[in-house]
């Protein structure tokens, strides 16, 4: 459920309605945002805690992802309102400060318009109908049946895929999040007809005053089965936040049936003025105060379920999502209970407001974003090219723009220019797409391109925007650059919904800017090769939007595989195969979170330096302290620039701690524990002649990582070189990096 108001946050800063106050139910995410401190020591229950254990482990066997196949509809409606007790005494407040409010020379809907809206409608509304689908067989498929959301007139494609946790296990029953409360049995009764568990919780941290609730929730399990039958979770403070699930058993499964969400965003205050008697009517007028509390809602039915189902594959063909109506008209079909009068005028007070204020620009220019682009009309802007750095061009300014589907639906230009302080050159690429097909990601590429890149670059094709932003610092201390001039022709095709594979062709004129000789033949070749390209990613969920797939929830694990070869036709002066793979996983055991990367490549053949591998080195040997961005395949205290090899070897392990603290602030810090390595070896050093060396040991650092540093977005990391490559110098070992938490692993 985080991602629904996630989004009604985003919504509100759309609007320019900022928030005063904001608190968090504690049962709405699983990062804990209210817990204070961790104590250790054990004081549930021990029957309580047995129970939770068997509904943690029979979870997926009493879940309707165990049927081989099934299907079911929902209506979800997310709103954000004042408390529906407190609408007249709200209106009232209102009427008597109207005089005040006209006196404003400025109308803005953080001063006095949210105020307004409040007396007549809700602030936001967003009504949306889904069906389910999965077979064994074929995976799942949501067909988002109807969807409208207050104030936009075209669909927010990346926002209307957001889902609540209705696959995934509660946090409250997990082991790993056992020891953040204090579970208590206090009674077993009947619920529909079957003999069901309760068991209370509050959080280990919860010490209860006078005024404040024993208990933050209860679980309800059914005692035959173990399944988890209804949540309910409570603010520490009465009438604040409230958060409810319930399932239903149905075909010895329990479904998902009802979620319902009350939580408070934010608090307006009103003065008024008060009565006085008649023998004080000459002292100043004394102001009433009134605070109104506004709060998010989100009401979730779950219907017409069946299983098994009939399983056509053309049922499941495409993408995850699929967007069958994104206009509002047919949501009486699905609605379980009709709009409110409040509601209903929500729709055409938001909706007008929406064209003053051009919600729909700023809501498209916010979620553009998420995908690394500023949309200006016709326009795609690339936030990657804009302002980058290594240490061979310096700072590196640029811009990218790429003709979007308004402008063509199925042809697409892009060029972008560049400029690098250091090298004071200029770098240039022009191109154009030729879709085959707008229901999937299919088309052929032309692109001319003269510019400079890395020596001996991992290849990234098929990366994604966060990964290629994770990769930003990995050259800042690598000046061993090549340049590259020449023409390309490509194709990309996605197979299904977790495969895509891709083809390029490309003859390029290449030369080494630094002090370079291959073979005693000089630093500059042409070079004719092939490049073929896979991404296998069978758990990601994705949805095609007019403007592309667009990546809904990217899960591991995922392989990339790039193979390229060199041929002496066209002019060609190599004839060499180079491959790299890349896997990614990550799993959940009873001690924490572990993922890992495991990567490398080979080079058959005789290659320039820049078609070799440069290890991925950070660290520079010439500062007092190794200081620098985090990477996706880099290592902290690695000297960049220095290493090659024609094959090499790497793994990165990283453990996250089911321990949590919170310094200062809102956010819940954790502790990664990390582990980088690598391998490699060079079969003819003696072709490449400039000042490197070869890493053929065994290379490792270990780190800590400390997840929202000081309770910010970032995490620091603390990395120390170990093993062979150790030296006597502790600067050279050790090494601090920063890293935007929002990229996560």
């Amino acid at each position: 459920m985080k991602s629904f108001f996630t989004f009604l946050s985003l919504c509100m800063m759309i609007f320019g309605f900022s928030q005063s106050k904001s608190k968090t139910a504690n049962s709405e995410n699983g990062k804990i945002q209210e817990i204070e401190t961790i104590i250790l020591e054990n004081k549930s229950d021990p029957k309580a805690l047995e129970i939770l254990r068997k509904a943690d482990r029979l979870y997926y066997s009493n879940s309707p992802r165990s049927l081989d196949s099934y299907s079911y509809k929902a209506y979800e409606k997310v709103s954000l309102d004042i408390d529906q007790d407190s609408i007249s005494n709200f209106k009232e407040a209102f009427n008597k400060n109207i005089h005040l409010f006209n006196k404003k020379k400025r109308d803005s809907l953080s001063d006095i318009s949210a105020r307004q809206i409040f007396a007549r409608s809700k602030l936001f509304l967003w009504e949306r109908a889904q069906e389910f689908k999965y077979s064994k067989r074929f995976g799942e498929k949501i067909n988002i049946l109807d969807n409208r959301i207050s104030g936009l007139k075209q669909p927010i494609n990346e926002l209307i895929t957001l889902q609540s946790n209705r696959n995934k296990i509660p946090h409250q029953i997990t082991q790993e999040n056992r020891s953040l409360y204090h579970f208590f049995l206090s009674d077993t009764i009947v619920m529909d007809g079957r003999k069901t568990f309760v068991i209370n919780f509050r959080e280990v941290s919860y010490r209860k005053p006078v005024k404040k609730r024993k208990f933050t929730g209860t679980v309800y399990i059914d005692t035959e089965t173990f399944g988890i039958k209804k949540i309910e979770s409570l603010s520490r403070e009465k009438d604040e936040s409230r958060v409810s699930s319930t399932w239903i058993y149905y075909n010895s499964k329990w479904f998902l049936a009802e979620e319902r969400v009350k939580m408070e965003m934010s608090r307006m205050v009103m003065e008024e003025d008060a009565e006085q008697e008649n023998d004080q009517a000459k002292r100043p007028q004394k102001k009433i105060r009134k605070s109104f509390g506004t709060y998010a809602y989100l009401y979730a039915e779950y219907f017409d379920f069946q299983s098994p189902v009939e399983e056509n594959k053309s049922d499941f063909k495409g993408y995850t999502f699929n967007l069958k109506n994104a206009d509002g008209k047919t949501l009486d079909q699905y609605r379980t209970r009709p709009l409110s009068d409040r509601e209903m005028r929500t729709y055409k007070t938001i909706d007008s407001l929406g064209r003053i204020y051009r919600i729909d620009s700023k809501a498209k220019f916010a979620t553009g974003l998420i995908n690394g682009q500023i949309r200006i009309k016709s326009l795609d802007f690339d936030v990657g090219e804009l302002v980058n750095y290594n240490l061979y061009e310096g700072l590196r300014v640029g811009i990218k723009t790429k003709v979007n589907e308004n402008f063509d639906a199925y042809v697409s230009p892009d060029y972008y220019i560049a400029y690098g302080f250091k090298d004071d050159s200029w770098k240039y690429g022009l191109g154009i797409d030729f879709k085959t097909t707008l229901e999937k990601n299919s088309f052929f590429r032309i692109e001319y391109t003269d510019d400079v890149f890395a020596s001996g670059e991992f290849h990234r094709r098929l990366w994604n925007f966060k990964m290629r932003m994770m990769n930003y610092g990995n050259n800042i201390n690598n000046d061993k650059y090549y340049h590259y001039k020449g023409v390309s022709l490509s194709y990309l095709n996605d197979v299904s919904n977790g495969l895509t594979l891709a083809f390029a062709a490309r003859r390029n004129f290449e030369e080494a800017q630094f002090d370079y000789n291959f073979r005693n033949e000089g630093a500059g070749f042409h070079n004719f090769n092939t490049l073929f390209t896979l991404k296998y990613s069978p758990n990601s969920t994705n949805i095609m939007t007019p403007q592309g797939k667009s990546i809904v929830e990217q899960r591991n694990p995922e392989l990339y595989f790039n193979f390229e070869k060199s041929f002496s036709a066209f002019g060609g002066d190599f004839n060499y195969t180079r491959f790299d793979a890349l896997f990614i996983h990550n799993f959940k055991t009873l001690i924490g979170t572990t993922g890992f990367r495991l990567y490398g490549g080979m080079v058959f053949g005789d290659a320039p330096i820049w078609k070799n591998f440069t290890m991925n080195g950070m660290a520079s040997n010439s500062r007092d302290l190794n200081f620098n961005l985090t990477s996706f395949l880099g290592f902290a205290t690695l000297e960049g620039g220095k290493y090659y090899n024609d094959r090499f070897i790497a793994y990165y392990f990283t453990h996250q701690l089911p321990w949590y603290f919170k310094s200062f602030g809102q956010n819940v810090s954790s502790v990664d524990l990390v582990l980088r390595g690598t391998l490699g070896a060079m079969k003819r050093p003696q072709n490449h002649q400039f000042d490197y060396q070869q890493l053929d040991k065994l290379y490792q650092e270990v780190g800590l990582e400390w997840n929202n540093f000081l309770s910010s977005y970032f995490n620091l990391g603390l990395f120390y070189r170990v093993g062979y490559y150790t030296t006597g110098n502790f600067k050279e070992n050790f090494a601090l990096q920063f890293k935007l938490k929002l990229l996560q692993f």
